[in-house]
């Protein structure tokens, strides 16, 4: 079964042909481009589902490359860095990267890293909310059962989760997928402190009922960090006074219970 193209960006020979051997062996169609020049412009002929990026290429870096794919394409972008590529990768995921891996990988890794990100984006099962977030149906859909929407709010955000949009006080947020699956994350467990690793398992997309949660490392919670930064500033947090997103030390983060509102 064809799973749609995927474009590997990658200047290193055995790499390149070896992320293409796996992707092609689970059903995708694969296009190799060994430049970042090539490869913007293979992905705005392919239109790819997803794109493998090396940081590292020839002529311009792999920032640029993402920075360029990103003016029109909202594909799902997995970095491939070094191991001592931290900050760069920090860089790339507050750039919009989706993810990342690094060298060398296991093939199986590759593979499970693409499915995950192609469940998303995904509708969740409509469950009872905590106190201080409601949940109802709205729009057409509301008047049938089984399409029911799931919209969350608290105070002045509203998230719907199955069109995956988000507004603060009607102003639509522009959230990338990792974003907004952190944000719906917290919504739905309001006064409860979610871990860094917590966190983590949500942007991969693994639930604990998977009983398949992979190795969080310290980039993966630094990650989550860089995540959750690139969420305060759209947001428009007060740093001082957090009205949102607030940081529990050496544990993780909870949603700020919702002010009540003025008479």
């Amino acid at each position: 079964m064809n799973q749609g193209t995927v474009v590997v960006i990658e200047d290193d020979a055995d790499v390149r042909n070896l992320v293409v051997a796996v992707l092609r062996q689970s059903g995708f169609e694969v296009v190799a481009a060994a430049t970042g020049l090539e490869g913007v412009e293979t992905v705005r002929e392919k239109e790819p589902v997803v794109v493998t990026l090396d940081l590292g290429l020839p002529d311009i870096d792999g920032h640029e490359v993402l920075r360029r794919i990103r003016q029109f394409s909202d594909c799902y972008v997995i970095m491939l860095t070094g191991r001592d590529d931290e900050a760069d990768t920090l860089t790339a995921l507050h750039a919009g990267a989706d993810d990342y891996l690094t060298k060398p990988f296991r093939p199986r890794e590759l593979r499970a890293r693409v499915g995950v990100l192609l469940r998303r984006p995904r509708s969740g099962t409509p469950a009872p909310e905590p106190h201080g977030t409601t949940s109802e149906p709205h729009g057409p859909a509301a008047d049938t059962p089984a399409r029911k929407r799931l919209t969350l709010r608290h105070g002045g955000l509203v998230l719907d989760s199955e069109a995956r949009t988000a507004r603060l006080s009607d102003a639509e947020l522009s959230l990338t997928r990792s974003e907004f699956d952190l944000l719906q994350d917290l919504m739905r467990n309001v006064g409860t402190v979610r871990t860094k690793a917590d966190l983590v398992h949500v942007v991969r997309g693994e639930m604990p009922r998977d009983g398949g949660r992979g190795y969080v490392s310290d980039v993966d919670e630094r990650a989550i960090e860089v995540h959750i930064g690139n969420l305060r500033r759209k947001l428009r947090e007060n740093a001082r006074s957090p009205q949102w997103l607030l940081t529990v030390r050496g544990v993780g983060y909870r949603l700020a219970a919702p002010k009540p509102e003025r008479e």
